[in-house]
């Protein structure tokens, strides 16, 4: 007992081991080539689908093809549909693990197979450590122990075989299949490694220790196991992880229950495939067919409503910088209509607008702001003003009355303004750290510069639109700053002050300065945009905090 303990135990950690090393050396191998395969890959649902199945085939580990799908997603490279076609096409590359093992792994000779490729693989690794042909080394050593734990786990499973009936174990009927469908998840979720699951059916299958159904039913539960690594690994990460892990999840359940409810049929179609394409019918090569058949199956049924689970998983697992981002006026219907798409832009600008100010005058009006709030803000600004881009992008492709195409620049303008503006969130305030006690004039000065900000910020948020208050603002902040400059140069030449600090304190006040001057702008361009849009002469107002801003911080 001991002896067919230990070479399970050993079979699965070898095997284990090679599948890690593998899978390492092949992604140092490819270098960016897998990533950018996976990334210009997926235009479309088939390719997408293609591509993912690809590189889980080649890296052999579906965990990492769905962390780098994420990666993608999160750095803005691949949308979320195309991300769940790739997670789709990664669950069936995954079904090549058992086509390894059932031609292969099964059949070849480790004497004159594993072995040598662990003897070449290690010699590569160790003659070119930072060269590629040592990541390929790398790779055919772990070919060479994945194939030395198959073998291992073949003996053992031949001699359980011989002197256990688990079949005997297994009760008859749906209740059997539901118990070797749940042993197949646990033994996934403690190796970890779907693949690993299915070798040890597999292997267990061609020693005679387990029959077909039964083992059919473990594959099952190992494709399901795969569901529960993705669950942990979301925990604590970003919305769009969760999204696809959940794409992911629901993918595999459906498959799942498609194969449940439909095991005896398909194990008599798998039968009948394998005499068509004259594979032979020996239980690992059935099982790598059933495996294939039920994913493939999968696919077929999943991939029609991929848009829609996207659409669906966008709504959840919302962040406060999402919600902030999303387009509340603009839609693609819009387009269709020049005048109402205008009116709508004009909205969304002004949302912009108001996000931005107000982001940046509680930077500037706390104390001590919550970073984590303000970076989220800040992030939602530039989101929703890419969104803006992009739908007068697409409004510029459609034959415009000229009085609509001459809007645009203003509308682009305007954006860029509120991005820069809400970058004064990020500005460090170092204006706060001139000392009242000792450095009374210039701290007077800097406060001044500060006020000034505030209130040309606060200013473009207000109605009714007043030209004369902005032009006020604007010179109140142009004089404060020359003022705290002027200052600044004489106490550094009169040696009161560091020139590298006069330096950081002339950037702070040069910041605030070009944020508001560019929020006066912002408001300028908006005010015409919105007055041009309606029909009417330039007195419409820039309007005020909407329902959805935060109220205009009180200086403390």
């Amino acid at each position: 007992m001991a002896a067919t303990l230990g070479g399970l135990f050993g079979g699965v950690g070898l095997f284990l081991l090679g599948m890690a090393l593998l899978t390492d050396g092949l992604k140092l191998a490819a270098g960016g080539t897998l990533s950018e395969l996976l990334s210009r890959g997926t235009d479309t649902p088939l390719r997408a689908v293609a591509a993912g199945a690809g590189v889980t085939a080649l890296v052999q580990s579906s965990s990492a093809v769905t962390v780098a799908t994420i990666g993608f997603v999160n750095a803005g490279l691949l949308r979320l549909a195309p991300a769940i076609w790739v997670v789709i096409g990664s669950n069936l590359g995954t079904t090549m693990t058992g086509w390894i093992v059932a031609l292969l792994g099964i059949k070849l000779d480790v004497a004159t197979g594993a072995l040598p490729a662990i003897g070449l693989g290690m010699l590569l690794r160790l003659s070119g450590e930072r060269a590629r042909r040592g990541a390929w080394g790398q790779a055919l050593a772990g070919f060479g122990l994945l194939f030395l734990g198959i073998a291992v786990l073949q003996e053992t499973f031949a001699e359980i075989g011989q002197r256990t009936d688990l079949a005997a174990w297994i009760r008859p009927g749906a209740l059997g299949v539901l118990t070797a469908c749940a042993a197949g998840f646990a033994l996934t979720v403690l190796m970890q490694s779907s693949s690993a699951a299915i070798a040890v059916t597999l292997t267990a299958a061609a020693g005679g220790a387990l029959p077909l159904e039964p083992a059919a039913a473990i594959v099952i539960g190992a494709n399901l196991g795969t569901t529960a690594t993705a669950v942990l690994a979301t925990l604590g990460a970003t919305p769009n992880a969760r999204r696809v892990a959940s794409a992911h999840v629901l993918f595999n359940l459906v498959t799942g229950l498609i194969a449940l409810a439909g095991l005896p049929v398909m194990l008599r179609a798998v039968a009948l495939a394998q005499d068509g394409l004259d594979l032979g019918h020996d239980l690992p090569t059935t099982l790598a067919l059933f495996h294939t058949a039920f994913n493939l199956l999968g696919v077929v049924v999943v991939l029609p409503w991929s848009r829609r689970l996207a659409a669906l998983l966008s709504r959840r697992f919302r962040t406060q910088e999402e919600d902030l981002a999303r387009p509340r006026h603009l839609d693609a219907t819009l387009r269709e209509v020049p005048a109402l798409a205008v009116q709508g832009l004009a909205e969304e600008l002004r949302r912009l607008h108001e996000l931005a100010v107000t982001t940046a005058l509680t930077a500037l009006t706390l104390a001590e702001p919550p970073s984590d709030s303000l970076a989220a803000r800040r992030a939602a600004v530039h989101q929703l003003a890419a969104t803006i881009r992009e739908f007068v992008a697409e409004l510029n492709r459609a034959e415009l009355p000229a009085r609509v195409a001459a809007l645009l620049p203003d509308a682009l303008r305007a954006t860029q303004h509120a991005e820069d503006v809400a970058e004064l969130a990020a500005t460090p305030l170092v204006l706060r750290d001139l000392d009242p006690a000792t450095e009374a004039p210039l701290a007077e000065r800097a406060e001044a510069v500060t006020d000034a900000a505030r209130a040309a910020l606060a200013a473009t948020v207000t109605e009714p639109f007043d030209p004369g208050t902005l032009a006020s603002c604007e010179a109140a902040i142009e004089r404060s700053y020359a003022e705290l400059k002027a200052a600044l140069l004489e106490a550094a030449s009169a040696h009161r002050l560091r020139v590298a600090r006069m330096d950081r304190l002339i950037r702070a006040a040069g910041a605030l300065r070009h944020g508001a001057e560019r929020a006066l702008k912002s408001a300028r361009r908006l005010h015409r945009f919105v007055a041009h849009a309606a029909g009417t002469p330039t007195t419409s107002a820039v309007s005020t905090q909407s329902s959805t801003s935060p109220a205009v911080p009180a200086r403390p």
